[in-house]
């Protein structure tokens, strides 16, 4: 090997070892700079934990049911003769619906008339005879009993034209009509529907454990999606005698004031049923809490010391906590926080426990307990 080969080996092994040993410094000097900074605080939102007053309540579903409804049809067939009502129609009871045509069953009558009327003739002729013997008992008793038999038939033939007149059997608002004049109908043909419709009934069920805590009189506020933010009050009229075996829930009805009409039957409401007298519930938005497995926890934000610039150094700190019924936006906490400590509400997915944090409480999540749909 000659020297000018050894002199070029030295160069190349002093060139490579000056480029590494000036990126081990670099990378020596970065890391001291960035211990120096620390760890970069992240932006949260905060609420403060307080207590509120709490109305326990059992939520449900239900279904919109009229206190009397009925399809109405004839019970013999017909022809449609006239009809006295227009779809929607608000009626009284006895009010007249629809005619059905009677000309056959009105000529009917007039021959039974006629019959029982010569029925009578022939009773009151004999009863004369037998007051001088002239006719026995028996013919007078035969005559007694065709009477009768001719006055009953008088009477069915009116009872069936009646039959053909279709009357409101009680007082509500009427639906589409589904007939027509001149068409023919058979028994049990639907003509129209009636509905009353205030008050209006609302059928829901509850769990059989929630049985105790519902009765009859107790108040309840029903909501439906076809008028959002309005409540319709109304109160517990009865509760199912048995608890089905399937689902081990138990039927309870309502009774709703509808004085507007404006709830209609096979609606669906969500029913709030009171349950209990008030309490005080330390409350947090339902965004305030972490759902995991192991556990639920918040995040506190506490001070620990002061930064660089004086200010107060403001940390984040895991707890454990134990929750209980929500209502809206809002969960109960029974442990784990107390009154006046300062809850991370949003952010909490960048924290761990001890990370530092900015607090910027310009947006907060809702934290409404009994928020309202908004159209857009």
């Amino acid at each position: 090997m000659t020297k000018r080969m050894v002199i070029m080996l030295v160069f190349v092994a002093l060139l490579f070892g000056g480029i590494f040993g000036f990126q081990a410094f670099k990378g020596r000097m970065i890391k001291k700079f960035m211990s120096s900074r620390g760890v970069p605080a992240q932006t949260v939102s905060t609420v403060k934990a307080a207590y509120s007053e709490w109305q326990p309540s059992i939520a449900a579903v239900g279904t919109l049911r009229a206190v009397r409804g009925a399809d109405l049809a004839p019970e013999v067939a017909g022809i449609v003769n006239a009809i006295h009502f227009k779809s929607g129609d608000e009626v009284k009871a006895g009010a007249p619906l629809v005619d059905l045509n009677t000309a056959q069953e009105a000529a009917q009558l007039q021959a039974l008339q006629a019959a029982a009327q010569l029925a009578e003739i022939n009773y009151a002729r004999d009863s004369q005879q037998l007051k001088v013997k002239a006719v026995s008992q028996a013919v007078v008793d035969a005559d007694a009993a065709n009477l009768k038999a001719a006055l009953a038939q008088v009477a069915q033939q009116r009872a069936l034209i009646d039959k053909k007149l279709i009357r409101a059997p009680f007082a509500g608002r009427l639906g589409i009509r589904a007939v027509d004049l001149g068409q023919y109908l058979s028994p049990g043909t639907k003509l129209v529907t009636l509905q009353a419709l205030d008050p209006i009934l609302v059928d829901f069920t509850v769990p059989q454990s929630m049985l105790e805590q519902i009765s009859v009189g107790q108040e309840v506020a029903a909501k439906s999606d076809a008028f959002p933010g309005e409540q319709f009050g109304g109160k517990i009229s009865a509760i199912d005698a048995k608890v089905d075996s399937a689902t081990r829930n138990v039927t309870v009805r309502a009774a709703l004031s509808n004085p507007k009409h404006r709830l209609l039957p096979g609606m669906f409401a969500t029913v709030q049923v009171a349950s209990g007298a008030a309490q005080r519930r330390l409350t947090l938005p339902q965004t305030a809490i972490s759902y995991n497995p192991y556990g639920d926890v918040v995040y506190v934000v506490e001070e620990q010391g002061k930064g660089p610039d004086g200010k107060p150094k403001l940390v984040a700190q895991q707890r454990f906590v134990t929750t209980g019924a929500t209502r809206g936006d809002q969960v109960a906490v029974l442990s784990g926080v107390k009154e006046g400590d300062q809850v991370v509400s949003a952010g909490q997915i960048k924290l761990h426990n001890g990370s530092p944090v900015l607090i910027n409480n310009a947006v907060q999540p809702t934290d409404n307990p009994a928020p309202q749909p908004k159209d857009e």
